[in-house]
């Protein structure tokens, strides 16, 4: 597989403030009080969740600490939708081609949203498969730039996204050839196509980000008065490194 030069101007960044408010963890810190001139007009901070029943350890909490949580939740919605239309139109709708129908429109809007959209957005991913005029085909990446990562909570709901649909899709299709269903075995196998290929795309994105950031890691800051020989050296040993791990 090869790839391009990421083009890191046409991945946006998150809110600065917003990331300023933001700790390593997810949670997002109250804004900085401003003092008005007497002492008790100070604005009052947000109380923090005492126990896993409240709203920060919910959906509303996570979409409350995400930087971009309409994305995030439309992510979700065209998945859990397509599966849910899948699983139980069957009970309340007889006809097969309109539960086909339905079922392949949510499924192709969950593969353009999260490649084009959710990708870009939620991780600073993007990746597409192009071919060249000598009609090779090969894998081009986009990522941001590393100097502004992505929220933690939008990362992690990410990827958990992309790795377990595809895992719930299968299982249906085991269902599905357990109980004869064999009617709706190409609509699983679309949905595996698609799921997979996101995952596939998003991994080798993912990698080659890590990849680059090493590389200019250790052929810029690295070499800072470690020139000749020993940054030579150094760079080599940083690459190869890394090159073992993600590669």
């Amino acid at each position: 597989m090869s790839s391009s030069t990421p083009l890191f101007e046409t991945i946006e960044p998150d809110d600065p403030e917003y990331e300023q408010r933001t700790s390593a963890t997810g949670n997002i810190q109250p804004p900085p009080t401003t003092n008005t001139g007497s002492g008790n007009n100070t604005r009052p901070t947000q109380q923090m969740a005492t126990n896993p029943g409240d709203a920060e350890s919910g959906i509303a909490g996570i979409l409350r600490q995400s930087a971009h949580p309409m994305v995030l939740f439309f992510l979700y919605f065209f998945r859990i939708a397509a599966i849910a239309v899948y699983i139980l139109c069957g009970l309340f709708i007889s006809n097969y081609v309109l539960i086909s129908v339905i079922v392949v429109v949510l499924l192709a809007m969950d593969f353009w949203n999260c490649r084009n959209v959710a990708g870009r957005r939620l991780v600073g991913l993007r990746y597409w498969n192009q071919v060249d005029d000598d009609g090779e085909s090969y894998w081009v990446f986009e990522s941001r730039d590393p100097s502004r990562p992505a929220n933690p909570i939008d990362s992690k709901m990410f990827w958990i996204a992309v790795y377990t649909f595809p895992v719930l899709w299968l299982v249906l299709l085991f269902v599905s050839f357990f109980k004869l269903n064999l009617s709706f075995v190409p609509i699983v196998v679309l949905a595996l196509v698609f799921n997979v290929t996101n995952a596939i795309g998003f991994t080798y994105a993912d990698r080659d980000a890590k990849q680059k950031w090493a590389n200019n890691l250790a052929s810029s800051g690295w070499n800072m008065g470690l020139g000749g020989i020993g940054g030579q050296i150094l760079t080599g040993v940083v690459k190869n490194s890394v090159g073992r791990v993600f590669g």
